[in-house]
C-alpha cells in the first residue's frame, strides 16, 4: 500500500479497484486482493460494489500529512534493508553485518544508489519530525549564533531550529550526494540566505566557529572509537563557551518496552559497530573526547538531546 501510493490516490474519495490500479500502475485482480487483505487490518474499507475508501487509521500512509509514515514503511521494505533484517540471523552468528558484507557500508551503498539515498532521506525526515517539533519548544538556544549541523541529511531539522530562531544562522556539513538534496530544502524554506553547505567528511574535520554543533542520529551509526573521534573534531572546532547537541534514541535503564530496542536490532543488521546506547554511555563517549555531560532534554518518542561542554 506504501509503495504503490494507495492512500494518496484515495485521499479525496472511494474509488473503484479498476480505477485505483489504473492510477496506481498495478494489476487490478493482483490489488484487489490486496485491498481485501488490507480492509481486514482496517486501513481501507469497501464502499461499493468494487470500490474501496481511505480510513482514519490508513491515512497515516498518505505521504501529504503529518505523522505519514509512507517513507518509514518503504523504507523498511526496499531491498537492501529488506535483505538486513532477513539475514539477522547470519550477523548474530557471526558477529559481522551481513548487510555491509553485501551492499557494502551503508553511506557508501546509499551513494551509489541515489533513488535509495533520497528514500532514506525522506524516511529520515520523517522519522524526525515528532523530536524535532519538541527540540525548538523544549530546549533553549539562546547565545547560539551559528549553529553548525554535523552531518544534517537533507537539512529538515535545521530548517526547524533557524525557523524558530530568526537571528541564528546554520551551517551544515554532509557528504557531496547529500549536499545536494539540503540546497534544495533549505531554498524550497526560504533559508538559502541563512545557511551555508559544506561537502565533508566528519572523520577529517568538522567547520569551525560554531556555537552549537548538533549531531542527530549520527553517533549510534558507529563504534566506540569512531564516535569518539567524530565528538574529538567537533570539540576542535568548536568556539570558547560553545556546545555540543547529541540527539538520539536512547535505550532505557531497565527492560521496559522501548522504541531503542528495537532501533539497537537494525543498527545491529546494518552496521558493523553502530549501536543505541544509555545515557551513562554517552557521557562515557563525550568524556573520552574531553567534553563533559550537562544536561538531558526529553523530546519524546524515546529521544532526548544531551547537551556536553567542554571539559
Amino acid at each position: 500500500m506504501a509503495e504503490l501510493g494507495v492512500a494518496d490516490q484515495l485521499a479525496d474519495g472511494p474509488l473503484d479497484t479498476e480505477e485505483l490500479a489504473t492510477r496506481c500502475g498495478a494489476h487490478a485482480p493482483s490489488l484487489r486482493r490486496v485491498l481485501r487483505e488490507l480492509a481486514s487490518v482496517g486501513v481501507v474499507r469497501p464502499a461499493g460494489a468494487d470500490g474501496y475508501e481511505l480510513t482514519e487509521e490508513g491515512s497515516v500512509l498518505r505521504s501529504d500529512v503529518p505523522g505519514s509514515i509512507r517513507s518509514s514503511i518503504r523504507m523498511l521494505g526496499e531491498e537492501s534493508f529488506w535483505y538486513a533484517m532477513g539475514k539477522l540471523p547470519e550477523t548474530v552468528r557471526e558477529g559481522r553485518s551481513a548487510f555491509v558484507a553485501r551492499y557494502g557500508e551503508l553511506y557508501e551503498h546509499l551513494g551509489r544508489h541515489s533513488e535509495v539515498s533520497r528514500l532514506f532521506d525522506d524516511y529520515m525526515t520523517a522519522r524526525a519530525e515528532t523530536f524535532t517539533r519538541n527540540l525548538v519548544t523544549r530546549y533553549d538556544f539562546t547565545g547560539v549564533g551559528t549553529m553548525v549541523d554535523v552531518a544534517g541529511g537533507k537539512g529538515s531539522i535545521l530548517a526547524t531550529i533557524l525557523r524558530a530562531n530568526p537571528g541564528m544562522r546554520g551551517v551544515l556539513l554532509d557528504l557531496d550526494h547529500v549536499v545536494a538534496h539540503a540546497k534544495e530544502l533549505l531554498a524550497a524554506e526560504g533559508l538559502a540566505e541563512r545557511c551555508e553547505t559544506v561537502a565533508g567528511n566528519f572523520f577529517d574535520s568538522v567547520p569551525e566557529g560554531g556555537d552549537a554543533y548538533l549531531l542527530a542520529s549520527i553517533l549510534h551509526n558507529w563504534g566506540k572509537d569512531d564516535a569518539v573521534r567524530i565528538l574529538r573534531n567537533v570539540r576542535q572546532a568548536l568556539k570558547p563557551g560553545g556546545r555540543v547537541l547529541v540527539l538520539e534514541v536512547v535505550l532505557p535503564d531497565d527492560a521496559q518496552p522501548h522504541l531503542a530496542n528495537d532501533l539497537d536490532l537494525r543498527m545491529l543488521a546494518i552496521f558493523n559497530g553502530g549501536s543505541e546506547r544509555s545515557r551513562e554511555e554517552y557521557a562515557e563517549l563525550f568524556s573520552l573526547a574531553d567534553l563533559e555531560l550537562e544536561g538531558v532534554t526529553e523530546l519524546g518518542a524515546g529521544a532526548c538531546l544531551l547537551q556536553a561542554k567542554p571539559v
